[in-house]
């Protein structure tokens, strides 16, 4: 299959590992590998695999995986973290690639998406919006290569005393067993998550979520717990895929910041990720202009390390730029009005439906005669 310039394929694993291999230097997200396909399969979405993209020389461009998600007045095509570069990503080879997942999926007769979703680095038509952002844009990244003193060394004051401070106050981690994982989580860490989310004022996924997270994708996961007294205070999920580790969920207790857990266990973490091979550690995201609620972690993440990476933001390829416009502009007033004046805004919903319905009805007339 051809659109613009690069030619598109679906990979299958061997392929997919091919490549891999041959990019050892190549940071791979974890969410952009067959693994995650698996685990999204596991969840019942709707991934559509992984494709590659070459140029007219026949040089690999870039890989992107894809699901399909279906919301109220949308369906969407979202590449999770991605996509993943091997040719250089200049401006000009961005928009050639956006272009061309614009007519790959425009001609797509499985999916009908109003717009695909990816990180863009140089926004540029025919990247929009996007309606919401859907990945954090900056990130605290860990160097794991020095050694444990070194790394050590290299926290906040702050850091290096709470450390002291929970090992004082007798807080043990430990490594949960793989066999326990789903049993401990769900009887005795998942309580800390609500308890975290209500806190801090986000919206945790179900149990069932994490869960299927462990049992799908453990060879790449690891689970460890914070304990004060033998209760548990503090828990994290970190993933690892080719060397590169990511501190990727953790829940607390306003117990474990009296004890400063959290602190322990993420240094043991660091120390557990070393010694497996990785060489750096990511500590997902922090606050950025799109993202000022993560105030409230930046600053326990930024005790950690400076080295603070610019993410490319999420943005939106749209494939009907009218009904695009039209969605966008309608969930944005639903965002932005008081919920007593939601009313007149679902009865715009209401009507926007029946014009694509009638739009529908007349094409197949059309059709028909």
């Amino acid at each position: 299959m051809r659109a613009a310039s690069l030619t598109y394929s679906r990979l299958t694993r061997s392929g997919f590992d091919s490549i891999a291999d041959a990019h050892p230097g190549v940071v791979i997200p974890i969410e952009q590998t067959p693994d995650w396909v698996e685990f999204e399969h596991a969840l019942g979405r709707a991934p559509l695999g992984i494709w590659a993209y070459t140029d007219a020389a026949g040089n690999l461009v870039a890989t992107a995986s894809y699901i399909r998600v279906v919301r109220r007045f949308r369906e969407s095509v979202v590449v999770v973290n991605g996509p993943v570069w091997f040719a250089e990503r200049t401006p000009a080879a961005e928009r050639l690639l956006m272009e061309t997942v614009r007519e790959q999926f425009r001609h797509d007769p499985s999916v009908h998406p109003l717009y695909v979703r990816m990180q863009v680095a140089t926004l540029q038509p025919p990247a929009n919006g996007p309606i919401e952002h859907g990945w954090y844009e900056r990130e605290i990244v860990v160097d794991l290569k020095p050694s444990e003193a070194e790394l050590l060394k290299s926290f906040r004051p702050n850091a290096r005393n709470s450390i002291r401070r929970a090992q004082r106050s007798g807080v043990e981690v430990r490594h949960i067993p793989r066999e326990e994982w789903t049993g401990v989580f769900a009887t005795q860490l998942y309580p800390i998550m609500q308890e975290t989310a209500d806190r801090d004022g986000f919206q945790s996924f179900d149990s069932s979520y994490y869960e299927t997270l462990l049992t799908v994708l453990g060879d790449h996961m690891r689970l460890m717990v914070a304990y004060s007294d033998g209760v548990p205070v503090s828990w994290l999920i970190t993933t690892e895929y080719r060397g590169y580790a990511v501190y990727y969920f953790a829940g607390s207790t306003l117990e474990a910041r009296k004890t400063f857990a959290p602190y322990l266990l993420l240094w043991e973490a660091f120390r557990t990720l070393k010694a497996a091979g990785n060489t750096a550690c990511g500590l997902t995201g922090i606050e950025s202009d799109n993202y000022p609620g993560l105030a409230n972690v930046t600053t326990f993440k930024r005790n950690f390390s400076k080295n603070v990476v610019v993410v490319p933001t999420t943005y939106d390829i749209p494939l009907r730029p009218a009904r695009y416009a039209a969605v966008a502009s309608l969930l944005a007033a639903r965002r932005s009005v008081p919920t007593a004046g939601r009313a007149a805004l679902h009865r715009a919903g209401v009507l926007l439906r029946r014009a694509r319905g009638a739009r529908s009805a007349a094409g197949a007339q059309g059709a028909n005669t």
